[in-house]
């Protein structure tokens, strides 16, 4: 009995020795498995950042627009498109320049202020295009007029 426990032991022993690691085969596959899972979530992730970003800039847009309402009412005029949306982050230095201006501007200067989530400048026309006094344009993922999708421009007018 002794001399048996021996033996099975040893032939763990030896079967163990020779797998002490995974073997080049089981590695491939174990790679190919989440290569394959990456393949399917990456889309779905990418998807759903592109659209967290024009969400982003429309909400972005939409504060601008009441800061510039709010301008207006300070100021009986919107900012002109040389002083551009920069006048809401600061005193503008050209005419004509608000008296009622207050002290912190009307926007905060978190981050990059004017700059849309793809890094590019927000388009600010005034006046608006069909009779609107402004326009506040993203031109999307792409940075340039038109496009479908993710590089769609955004606007949105002045009431």
């Amino acid at each position: 009995m002794k001399n048996t426990v021996k033996r099975i032991f040893t032939g763990i022993i030896a079967i163990t020795k020779d797998r002490a690691g995974y073997n080049l085969i089981e590695l491939v596959i174990v790679i190919a498995i989440i290569a394959v899972l990456a393949g399917i979530a990456a889309p779905k992730f990418l998807s759903y950042l592109d659209s967290s970003k024009v969400q982003a800039a429309k909400s972005d847009m939409s504060t601008m627009s009441l800061s510039l309402d709010k301008y207006k009412m300070d100021s009986n005029s919107y900012p002109t498109e040389e002083q551009g949306l920069k006048a809401l982050f600061e005193k503008p230095e050209t005419d004509p320049i608000p008296e009622n201006y207050p002290p912190g501007g009307y926007m905060k200067k978190s981050g990059k202020p004017g700059i849309d989530p793809w890094g590019n400048p927000y388009t600010y026309k005034c006046p608006g295009s069909d009779d609107s006094p402004y326009d506040i344009i993203c031109l999307g993922a792409d940075g340039k007029e038109g496009g479908k999708d993710y590089n769609a421009d955004i606007v949105v007018k002045g009431n």
